[in-house]
């Protein structure tokens, strides 16, 4: 039978671990950034609607937000 407690069995185990350890910090950050510009995009998005929705009432065009919603 196979010994798992040998120098390079452990150096393999410490490897492993350190290597899941830092893809969860990367993937963690990629989250946290990912999350951000979304964040960012939905802010920009509610902007741009609302200067539509200015323009279109400086225009004399009636349908303001609350007449779409009906």
């Amino acid at each position: 039978m196979a010994d798992f407690d040998t120098p390079s069995a452990r150096a393999l185990s410490e490897f492993a671990e350190d290597l899941l350890q830092k893809l969860q910090v990367h993937f963690q950050a990629l989250t946290e950034t990912i999350t951000l510009k979304m964040e960012e995009m939905g802010n920009r998005i509610d902007d741009l609607q609302n200067n539509v929705t200015d323009l279109m009432v400086e225009a004399g065009i009636q349908n303001t937000d609350k007449e779409q919603m009906i």
